[in-house]
């Protein structure tokens, strides 16, 4: 009684009011500029969300662990802690693991290492009876080996591979007919869609397909569609985009388990197994650290979307091999989450946040669009070979870069905020920035040509933004130009200037202009007639687009920096300018 009168002191407030307060403080601002979030699945994210937006999803009273799993495919939110070993010797690799799970991992997967019989096997696996393992870059003598391993000895926990089934179906048919039950022997590779520039719909849609295209080819070889579910596990890589890559993970649950009931099988097998592993995308070599914090929240987001295991990278994996100290991070990171931040006692923590529930409708529904006009083209494999997947994972990567370009997209440390007192030239594998496809490679290549150009005994060129007259925008204009010319690794000097003349006179190799529009054209006029009188040539650009670029460039101004320049054109123009050669 007590809460009703409570509430009855807030009565309810309906949408069309709300509309009209934030329509009266926009003050005539466009409303969908000012307040709607356009992404690059197709969705216009609200400003807020209310109880009528997702009163008729059908998953929402779902709980936890209860198809179609939208929830979880468990009923808590544990999960576990996988820990990548990169030794190739089966005795180093076991001993590494082992460490490993002294220190908290909960799960080991071996990426390189190489076992050709069954002493080989045993000698690896020795000590981790009750660990989950996983063997990356496994083929299919390996998988023989495992099948016959598994099937005379009994085991407590599963163990799974990365094979990919759609590589030989036969074969697949032929490990499925003798699996144990403790070997999950496929997996199909979602992260290689995201790790490709597909959007959130894309790779739950494209995983799919290829997942029914695999159930399809089994049935026609007599497996039935329960077994085929059961030798699956999924891995999905998990981006920067919070709440998205969240409602990935929730949305690919629903729909797997609703495509493996139209197979006939049963809602126990049509729980997704998933794996996910914080996003090589996202890395930067530059302002490393800030991976460890990347890493943090693309963990949070994999947790949250109900993830069955996570891995999260080691902060210096692009740019050489990761260390006991950056690997310890990687894992600690997990381990705070878990035990400290408590986040593994709550399934589904956003069960009811109406934004969430809605952009998890979204890409279910999208993600399932998606995979029915890949059916239509003729199935999954079909797509690949026509092109279909790689055309659309081309477009979308187009899209992704263009917005690293224009800065809608931001890595901190690299193409903003970047410290040009960082050096990266002489602590990196050259082998291994280049293998990885990652967003930040296009500023990253900027510095290093400055970084390797200096290597080699050659001049940083130094770069002097001069302000001068009016504080407010010399400063503003001051502070764009530092964060832009940083990204190509310059020797920068933001001085305060009184006169043309000494900014004639200063020890530059490119000038900067930091002043308002209106102030340019006389500003530019004085500064090269003290250039001439001085003897000096040095180029001069000015901070901003006035309305005078005419006047300014028949005054001898070289160029424009501003809010519409392309960094990496303009500034590997000016490296070759200022002779940084490729």
């Amino acid at each position: 009684m007590a809460n009703d009168h409570l509430l009855q002191e807030f009565p309810p407030v309906s949408t069309e009011s709300w509309e009209e307060v934030i329509r009266r403080d926009l003050k005539g601002a466009d409303y969908a500029k000012k307040l709607i979030w356009k992404t690059a699945e197709g969705l216009a994210v609200k400003p807020y969300y209310r109880a009528e937006d997702i009163s008729d999803f059908e998953f929402l009273h779902a709980a936890p662990g209860v198809f179609p799993y939208a929830r979880s495919a468990r009923t808590t939110g544990d999960w576990r802690i996988r820990e990548e070993i990169d030794a190739v010797d089966p005795q180093e690799a076991n001993r590494a693991a082992l460490n490993a799970v002294l220190s908290g991992a909960d799960e080991i997967s071996f990426c390189n290492a190489s076992f050709q019989n069954a002493a080989d096997l045993e000698l690896l696996m020795a000590g981790m009876e009750e660990i989950p393992v996983h063997f990356e870059n496994a083929g299919e003598p390996q998988l023989r080996l495992l099948v016959e391993l598994l099937n005379e000895r009994h085991r407590l926990s599963t163990v799974s591979t990365d094979w990919n089934p759609l590589t030989n179906l036969d074969f697949a048919a032929e490990v499925i007919a003798a699996r144990p039950s403790a070997l999950v022997p496929f997996q199909l590779p979602g992260e290689e869609f995201e790790e490709s520039g597909a959007t959130a719909v894309e790779e739950v849609g494209f995983t799919l397909a290829s997942a029914i295209d695999f159930i399809a080819e089994m049935q026609e070889r007599k497996v039935e569609a329960n077994r085929t579910a059961a030798s699956i596990s999924f891995s999905f890589s998990i981006g920067a985009n919070f709440f998205f890559q969240i409602a990935k993970l929730r949305a690919f649950r629903m729909m797997w388990a609703k495509a493996v009931e139209s197979f006939g099988g049963s809602s126990e097998c049509a729980r997704a197994l998933i794996h996910a592993r914080t996003s090589r995308w996202n890395e930067t070599i530059y302002d490393p650290h800030v991976n460890i914090l990347r890493g943090t929240t693309e963990a949070m987001s994999a947790i949250f979307g109900g993830a069955d295991s996570i891995t999260v990278a080691p902060f210096d994996e692009c740019y050489k091999a990761p260390d006991e100290a950056s690997r310890r991070l990687a894992r600690n990171t997990q381990i705070i989450l878990k035990q400290e931040a408590l986040l593994s006692r709550v399934a589904d923590p956003g069960a009811g946040s109406y934004c969430l529930e809605v952009i998890t409708d979204f890409v279910a529904r999208e993600g399932w669009k998606s995979m029915q006009g890949i059916e239509a083209a003729g199935g999954y494999g079909k797509a690949v070979k026509c092109g279909i997947i790689a055309a659309a994972l081309k477009s979308s990567l187009a899209k992704r870069e263009e917005a690293v370009l224009s800065g809608r997209r931001i890595f901190t440390g690299t193409s903003q905020h970047a410290n040009v007192s960082e050096k990266a030239w002489g602590r990196i594998d050259l082998s291994r920035i280049t293998d990885q496809r990652r967003g930040a490679w296009m500023y990253e290549q900027l510095r290093l040509r400055t970084e390797r150009h200096v290597a080699q005994g050659g001049k940083n060129p130094r770069v002097v933004l001069a302000e001068i007259g009016d504080a407010k925008m010399r400063s503003a204009r001051s502070s764009f130009a530092a964060n832009f010319f940083a990204c190509a690794g310059f020797d920068l000097v933001a001085k305060r200037f009184t006169s043309a003349e000494r900014i004639a006179a200063c020890d530059a190799d490119l000038i900067v202009l930091c002043s308002s529009d209106a102030e340019y054209p006389a500003l530019a006029t004085d500064v090269f007639a003290n250039m001439k009188s001085l003897k000096r040539e040095t180029p001069v650009i000015v901070a901003g687009y006035p309305d005078t670029v005419e006047q300014l460039q028949a005054a001898g101004i070289a160029d424009f920096v501003h809010l519409r320049s392309n960094p990496i054109e303009f500034l590997s123009k000016w490296q070759q300018r200022l002779g940084i050669k490729d």
